[in-house]
C-alpha cells in the first residue's frame, strides 16, 4: 500500500536527521563563525539534487540577513566563477564529496582567497578533505527501496543547512524586526506589519484638548468618522477617549447630555497600543476587548495616532 511505503520513507528520513545530532562538535561551530564573521558573501554550489537544496539554504540565509547566492557549479567554471571574489565563503554541497563539477572548483577558489565549508556524506571524500570545514550529513541509507533516489542524503542536507542559518542569525541577534525588513510582501509581510505604518495621524487624527466643549468633542468625532476621538492634556499625552457608544449612553443617562467639557464624559484609562507594536497584536486585543479602535501612544503617553479594527482587517492578517 502507498501509505505504507509513505510511513517507511518518512521513518527513514526522520532517523536520518536524528542522526545528526549526535555529530554536531567544534566544526560547526566553526561553520557559523566563519559564516557570520564573512566579510563578503556565502556563496552555495552543489550538482543536481544538491544544488537544488543549496538554493533554499541561499535564499534561507539572505532572508534572515545573511548575503548568500546559488552558483552552479558547472556554470562556475565557464565563467560563472567571477562571482566569488576574496572575502566570501563557499558552501559547498556533495554527498559523494566527489562531484566532479565542485571538486574542479577548489583549486580556483583557493587562488580568488575565499573560504570553503562543505557539506558531504562522505568524510574521507576529496571535498571532505580539501575543505577549511567539513560536516558530516551522511546517511545510512536512502529511503527509496533501491537505495538509490536522493532522499535521505537531501533531506538531511536540508535539514543541517536549516541549522548552520537558524544558529548564524540567533548568534546575530537578529530580531523580528529584521525580519519584517526583508519580508515586506506576502503573507509574512502582513504577520510582521507594525501599528505605526497603518495608523491615522496628524490630519486624520481625532484628538481635541481635555477642556474642550463636549460639542466640540462630537464635531470631530464627526468629522474624522473613526468612531472615537482622543482627549488629551495640555503636553498632548492622552487622558482618555470617547466613542460613538460612549455619547449614546450618555444621552440615555443625562438630562443635558451635550453640555459640559470633553474630560467630563470621556474614558479614562483606555486601551492603548505602541507605534512599533505588530499589527496583528492590535488586532487580537481589538477582538478581545471587543473594541474598534485604539489610541496610538509614546512612553510618555503622547498621543502619535489612532488604528481602527477596519484598517487591520484590510491587511487580511488573519
Amino acid at each position: 500500500m502507498s501509505v505504507d511505503t509513505a510511513r517507511r520513507v518518512l521513518e527513514i528520513e526522520s532517523r536520518a536527521i536524528a542522526d545528526l545530532i549526535d555529530r554536531l562538535d567544534e566544526r560547526f561551530d566553526e561553520a557559523v563563525r566563519r559564516i557570520n564573521e564573512c566579510e563578503g558573501r556565502v556563496v552555495v554550489t552543489g550538482m543536481g539534487k544538491s544544488g537544488i537544496v543549496g538554493q533554499k539554504i541561499a535564499a534561507t540565509l539572505s532572508s534572515t540577513g545573511r548575503a548568500s547566492v546559488f552558483m552552479h557549479p558547472a556554470e562556475a567554471i565557464h565563467g560563472d566563477l567571477g562571482m566569488l571574489v576574496a572575502g566570501d565563503v563557499l558552501l559547498a554541497i556533495s554527498n559523494s564529496g566527489e562531484t566532479e563539477e565542485i571538486v574542479r572548483l577548489l583549486e580556483l577558489v583557493r587562488r580568488i582567497g575565499a573560504g570553503v565549508i562543505a557539506l558531504t556524506g562522505v568524510a574521507d571524500s576529496t571535498l571532505a578533505r580539501e575543505s577549511d570545514v567539513h560536516i558530516d550529513v551522511g546517511v545510512k541509507q536512502e529511503a527509496c527501496n533501491l537505495d538509490l533516489v536522493p532522499t535521505s542524503s537531501t533531506t538531511a542536507a536540508l535539514a543541517m543547512g536549516d541549522a548552520l542559518a537558524v544558529s548564524c542569525y540567533e548568534l546575530r541577534g537578529f530580531s523580528q524586526q529584521d525580519f519584517a525588513r526583508f519580508h515586506p510582501g506576502g503573507r509574512l509581510g502582513r504577520r510582521l506589519l507594525r501599528v505605526g505604518a497603518i495608523m491615522h495621524s496628524d490630519d486624520s487624527l481625532p484628538q481635541v484638548a481635555a477642556h474642550a466643549d463636549l460639542k466640540v468633542a462630537i464635531e470631530e468625532l464627526d468629522a474624522k468618522r473613526l468612531g472615537v476621538v482622543c482627549v488629551t492634556d495640555d503636553d498632548g499625552r492622552l487622558v482618555g477617549v470617547l466613542t460613538d457608544g460612549d455619547l449614546r449612553r450618555r444621552m440615555l443617562k443625562q438630562s443635558r447630555p451635550l453640555s459640559g467639557r470633553a474630560d467630563e464624559a470621556m474614558i479614562s484609562s483606555p486601551q492603548t497600543v505602541g507605534a512599533d507594536a505588530l499589527a496583528s497584536e492590535a488586532l487580537h486585543r481589538m477582538e478581545d476587548k471587543k473594541i474598534t479602535s485604539l489610541p496610538v501612544i509614546d512612553e510618555d503617553r503622547r498621543l502619535l495616532g489612532v488604528i481602527q479594527i477596519h484598517d487591520l482587517w484590510r491587511t487580511e492578517l488573519f
